[in-house]
C-alpha cells in the first residue's frame, strides 16, 4: 500500500515500505504469493488460513479487512491470532468504521495495528487517532506529507476516547 502513516512510540511517520498489500476480492489473489503480507476481506481471510490459525495454535501471516456494515463480534474468536485489522471508509460521510475501530478496542480489547483505508483524508486523522487507529492509508491522489499534519488537529479533548478514556471534567 502507497501513503501510509503509521503511530509508533516516538510519533507519527510515513511509513516508506509498507509490506502489505490490500486484497479487495478473491480474483486478485491469483497475482500475489503465499509469503506476502495480505489484508484480505474477512471472508477471504477464514477460507485461507490454515488450521492451525483457525485453531488458534500459531498467529496468522495475513491480516482482514472489515466493511462498514459488518459486525465486530464475529471477528471476536480471532483477534488472538491476526496482526493487522483494516477498517473501510468507502466516503469520508460513512463514519460507521469510527465505531468499528471504537469497539475492537474497548469492547473486545484488540490491541494490534488498526489500519484505517479507503477515502481517508487528512481533516479525519485526529478523530481516527482517538478512535483507536494506528495506521492510516492515505488516498493516493493526497500528499501524504500533508496528511501528517492532521494527526496534530485536536489538542484537547473534552469528551472521552480510546487514547483519553476520561472526559476533561473527570481528568481536573
Amino acid at each position: 500500500m502507497n501513503n501510509i502513516i503509521a503511530l509508533m512510540q516516538d510519533g507519527a511517520h510515513i511509513v516508506e515500505q509498507d509490506p502489505w498489500v490490500f486484497i479487495s476480492s478473491e480474483t486478485e489473489l491469483v497475482e500475489f504469493s503465499a509469503h506476502q503480507k495480505l489484508i484480505l476481506p474477512f471472508s477471504l481471510w477464514q477460507k485461507y488460513q490454515p488450521d492451525a490459525v483457525l485453531r488458534g495454535e500459531q498467529q496468522s501471516e495475513q491480516g482482514f479487512w472489515l466493511a462498514p456494515d459488518e459486525e465486530e463480534e464475529p471477528v471476536k474468536q480471532w483477534l488472538a491470532v491476526v496482526p493487522l485489522i483494516a477498517l473501510q471508509f468507502p466516503s469520508f460521510r460513512d463514519g460507521r468504521a469510527y465505531t468499528q475501530a471504537y469497539v475492537l478496542r474497548t469492547r473486545l480489547g484488540w490491541p494490534g495495528e488498526l489500519r484505517a483505508v479507503g477515502d481517508v483524508l487528512r481533516d479525519q486523522l485526529s478523530h481516527m487517532r482517538q478512535c483507536g487507529f494506528t495506521s492510516f492509508a492515505i488516498r493516493t491522489d493526497k500528499s501524504v506529507t500533508d496528511a501528517l499534519k492532521g494527526l496534530s488537529g485536536i489538542s484537547v479533548l473534552y469528551g472521552r476516547s480510546v487514547i483519553q478514556p476520561l472526559p476533561l471534567f473527570r481528568r481536573r
